[in-house]
């Protein structure tokens, strides 16, 4: 073992250094690239040799060749989402393509085509062909991230493919590098005359078109026969499109080969006219069955999409604490068909879905139904249906699910009956799922509890799959529906195919890649579909941790285990989720990779140094603890609150960064920097003195410091109620002073003052020093952190509501304090903060006329715990036209911006939305910002803008009305 080993790794050695050699992209083997590359959407992780970020198709050529003269094996990867497995390899290098061969190189509407690299993203192809009124028609789920490429690969398809079919059926011409270094263009469907004159070329090319056409024509009637007919047939080989009467279509055969065959290096595929406009049917049953057993007859009405769910979605959905407005507006039932006609005018859709709706009504009259006319209705709605499918990684009772039985199908007329037994085969081996899908296509997707961590678990895991595999065989279906084989089904095709075609799709692949160098493993020879399973060997010890992880079973290793690689954080183009790998396009700066990343470290193999892991350290100090993933991530993988963790077992008994003693501990260094504002600031204003101070902190130097006020606020706020005593029959109120608001920016809180006491309400601050120990928590101080929380519940008087100004001191307040404490006294404070737009929301009919326009800035802490419903009705009464950015984090982020060597990233998370929109915006058009991170960084870099708290605007407002009447309390 030793000695293969030894082998293996001076093979590794070798090609890495002929890669660096020959390439310009970028060539990785370190610890960390290999770790997270080792996944992707799937249940399995196998570590590849290495990783390459080809620079150009130069690239591209020369690292195939060198995989070729080194004997190491080759897998082509876009997103990394493959459910089976596709995208990984034992040893392997893997070949990213999204970071520089991402291109649209030609959109052609007269021919409705586009030309593409394989690096693609689907929405980017989309945005591209929209304006000529087209699209491209298959759109699974991960559109914002998935690659053209790897959509090829596992014959993507999506909830439109009823209306505009599979990615095979787009594919025009793919352009290949085959194993061997042979270039080739294959197309679609020939003439014999076209193939006569193929089988004659000279050479490799001439070669592989004689052995394909003689694979086809020696088995005409095993090709004829031996593959169920079904729309959604995914597993093996479509050898079925090398048929005469097919017209031997290579670019089909080679669409959904896994990256087993040919390198992609680019393509042509279809594009097809968008709806103008569309409108949507939604049926309710009383059970998913009932459902499946009227796919049939609505068919023929020709919906764009027929997608089922049933109520238990629904129940996964509100489990995990998430309540879509539109989930009131589902017509009564247990299951429901979400069904969207389209047309050239509105009134034609929905002609078509009343239609529709009417057919409905007339094969079961105890369904209801709605027609949903408005495109906004519309979205709502289907937001149900796609937040539940996000979340069903997590059962109703918390339980984890699992793929392997992920996307099977059958066809629509057998849905119900297929139905029946899945969940019969589910109750016999004491397992549970969510069914859902693509009900028009026959296609069934299911997560399943699957106690992959236990030996024993992984035994029913391969007893349920064969079952599984029988049961779908049985009803005419297919392992696969869209996902493709990969490792979680290859092993299982022989159930599905007779001997004979398992034969043929061996010698298949051996026509392109006779030395088995691309992706091997997956389809043909397949390794176990036990085999390499990422939870199995995970070592079964609690570490003594700080966090409670109570929905996690006070589990890091579990928490960290949520991310299942759907890879919602590599999308770049909205959202908050993951601002530094916006900035950077490094995939162990992707929330994703850091969750691999620290797996790994407690794993304890490929990153053995446990808590003082440098690959885990680097990974997470480009983590801004925004907090976007926990709002945004489908499962909820919460960073901020891993790094927290992992920083304070990094740095224990150890010297911290300068950094972290300077701002983690901030409140206090400000607290003495006020007794004397004025010395303070005349250091800042020193060049040669500030630019020491900031080298002592670790403070990155182009920060300039804050100049303190002459007065806090809380000096202010005593002075103030000493002038004027607060009405004793108001209702009380505390206001929260957060460092920033307290020590740096005063004139927010006495803002504050001014609205909540004309409001009518009795105002208190806290009669000693108190705080949320949030940069103590961002710094990993986590012991300090709670010291200083339970001093500031031991001081906060009971029962009072508590109001805060900064989201990320509310947020702190309202997670972090009981989560860190876990007392009764600590919960009970946490129950009582709201944000001062939810208080002010409560007196809307008090508030003013403010017109005007506005943008806003909403900072990441609010947007992934707090909300902004509250904020978005208070400007709304005001008369603001305001527009929320979708802008992501300011990359300030509280300490993270000031550390020295962040500050690039920082700004340049700032200049990728906000910074241009703040710029842009008319010097009338108010910059709302609530977070003082968000308003520093505009004020230090958007040219001399100011962004106001929603308090600043309110009293403004209530200063200039007319004052007709008393308080409102």
């Amino acid at each position: 073992m030793t000695r293969r080993h030894n082998a293996a790794t001076e093979q590794h050695t070798a090609l890495r250094e002929a890669l660096h050699a020959r390439l310009r992209g970028e060539v990785r083997f370190g610890a960390a690239e290999r770790t997270v590359y080792s996944h992707d959407a799937s249940n399995y992780r196998q570590l590849p040799a290495g990783v390459v970020k080809p620079a150009d198709l130069d690239d591209v050529r020369a690292a195939v060749a060198l995989c070729r003269e080194h004997g190491v094996p080759l897998v082509a990867r876009g997103a990394g989402t493959s459910i089976g497995g596709q995208a990984i390899g034992p040893g392997a290098l893997v070949m990213d393509f999204r970071r520089h061969l991402d291109r649209v190189l030609e959109i052609d509407p007269d021919r409705r085509t586009a030309r593409v690299e394989p690096g693609a993203v689907l929405d980017t192809l989309r945005a591209a062909a929209r304006p000529h009124g087209l699209t491209f028609g298959p759109d699974p789920s991960t559109h914002s991230r998935c690659t053209i490429g790897g959509m090829i690969g596992n014959d993507s398809c999506g909830s439109h493919s009823l209306a505009w079919g599979r990615t095979s059926d787009t594919v025009e011409s793919l352009d290949l590098l085959l194993a061997d270094g042979t270039e080739l263009t294959v197309g679609g469907p020939t003439t014999p005359e076209q193939r006569a004159r193929l089988r004659s070329r000279p050479g490799r090319v001439g070669a592989l078109h004689r052995d394909l056409q003689d694979l086809a024509a020696g088995h005409l009637a095993l090709l004829r026969q031996g593959f169920p007919t079904l729309p959604r047939r995914g597993s093996g080989y479509a050898l079925d499109a090398l048929l005469p009467e097919r017209g031997h279509d290579l670019a089909r055969a080679l669409t959904g080969t896994e990256g087993t065959c040919a390198v992609l290096l680019g393509a042509t595929v279809r594009l097809t006219p968008a709806p103008a406009a569309r409108a949507l049917v939604v049926a309710g049953y009383p059970d998913e069955t009932a459902a499946a057993d009227a796919v049939p007859a609505l068919l023929p009405y020709r919906p764009l999409t027929m997608e089922g769910m049933g109520a238990d979605l629904i129940a996964a959905l509100q489990a995990a604490g998430r309540r879509p407005p539109a989930l009131d507006r589902l017509p009564a039932g247990q299951a429901w068909l979400f069904m969207e006609v389209g047309a050239d005018t509105p009134a034609e859709a929905e002609e078509s879905a009343r239609a529709l709706a009417a057919a409905v009504r007339g094969e079961q009259r105890t369904a209801a139904v709605r027609v949903v006319a408005d495109p906004a209705e519309q979205r709502q709605l289907w937001a149900v249906r796609e937040a539940g499918a996000g979340i069903v990684t997590r059962l109703p009772g918390g339980a984890e699910a699992w793929p392997g039985w992920e996307d099977s199908a059958v066809p629509p007329e057998r849905l119900g009956s297929y139905l029946r037994g899945l969940r019969a085969l589910l109750t016999n081996h004491q397992l549970k799922g969510v069914p859902y899908g693509h009900f028009g296509e026959g296609c069934v997707h299911l997560r399943i509890d699957f106690a992959l961590a236990r030996p024993e678990g992984r035994a029913s895991f391969r007893r349920f799959l064969e079952e599984a595999a029988d049961l779908a065989v049985a009803h005419g279906g297919s392992l696969s529906g869209e996902h493709g084989d990969g490792q979680a089904r290859a092993e299982l095709l022989p159930r599905m195919y007779p001997p004979e075609l398992i034969a043929l799709f061996r010698r298949f692949k051996q026509i392109w890649d006779p030395e088995n160098l691309l992706n091997p493993g997956n389809l043909v020879d397949p390794r176990p579909l036990d085999a390499d399973l990422r939870l199995a060997g995970l070592p079964d010890r609690r570490l003594p941790l700080v966090f409670p992880y109570a929905a996690d079973d006070g589990s890091l290793a579990k928490a960290v285990h949520r991310c299942v690689g759907v890879a919602k954080c590599l999308d770049t183009s909205t959202g908050v989720m993951c601002p530094s790998y916006m900035v950077t396009g490094e995939e162990r700066h992707s929330t994703r990779g850091r969750a691999r990343l620290l797996a790994e470290m407690l794993r304890g193999d490929a990153v053995p140094d446990g808590w003082r892991s440098r690959e885990v350290h680097e990974a997470l100090d480009l983590c801004l603890a925004c907090k976007g993933c926990a709002g945004e991530c489908p499962v909820q993988v919460d960073m901020a609150t891993y790094k927290a963790e992992f920083l304070h077992h990094h740095y224990r008994r150890r010297i911290r960064p300068a950094a972290h003693y300077a701002l983690g501990w901030l409140p206090l260094w400000l607290r003495i920097a006020g007794r004397a504002p004025g010395a303070v600031n005349r250091v800042g204003r020193s060049p040669a003195l500030s630019a020491a101070l900031k080298r002592l902190a670790g403070i990155a130097p182009e920060r300039p410091l804050p100049p303190l006020p002459a007065e806090t606020f809380t000096r202010w706020f005593r002075r103030h109620r000493a002038q004027h005593p607060a009405d004793p029959g108001a209702p009380r109120l505390l206001l929260w002073p957060d460092t920033f608001s307290d020590r740096l920016e005063p004139h927010i809180p006495r803002a504050a003052v001014t609205v909540l006491e004309q409001l009518g309400y009795a105002v208190e601050i806290p009669d000693r020093p108190v705080c949320c120990g949030l940069t103590w928590i961002s710094t990993g101080q986590l012991t300090t952190a709670r010291r200083v929380l339970r001093r500031t519940v031991g001081t906060l008087p009971p029962d009072i509501p508590v109001v805060g100004l900064e989201p990320s001191c509310t947020t702190a307040l309202r997670d972090e304090l009981p989560a860190l404490l876990g007392s009764d006294a600590a919960r009970s404070l946490a129950g009582r903060v709201a944000t001062f737009a939810e208080t002010v929301d409560r007196h809307a009919a008090a508030l003013p006329a403010r017109p005007g326009s506005a943008i806003t800035q909403v900072h990441c802490h609010q947007h992934a715990a707090l909300g902004t419903e509250a904020d978005r009705r208070v400007t709304a009464r005001l008369g603001l036209d305001n527009r929320h950015l979708d802008s992501g984090c300011c990359g300030l982020a509280g300490n993270f911006g000031y550390e020295r060597g962040h500050y690039e990233v920082s700004r340049a998370a700032a200049e990728r939305v906000l910074l241009p929109e703040v710029r842009a915006a008319d010097p009338d058009t108010l910059v709302l910002a609530d977070g003082f991170s968000c308003r520093t960084q505009i004020a230090q870099l958007a040219d001399g803008r100011r962004a106001l708290h929603l308090a600043e605007v309110l009293a403004e407002a209530l200063a200039a009305a007319p004052r007709d009447g008393g308080p409102t309390g």
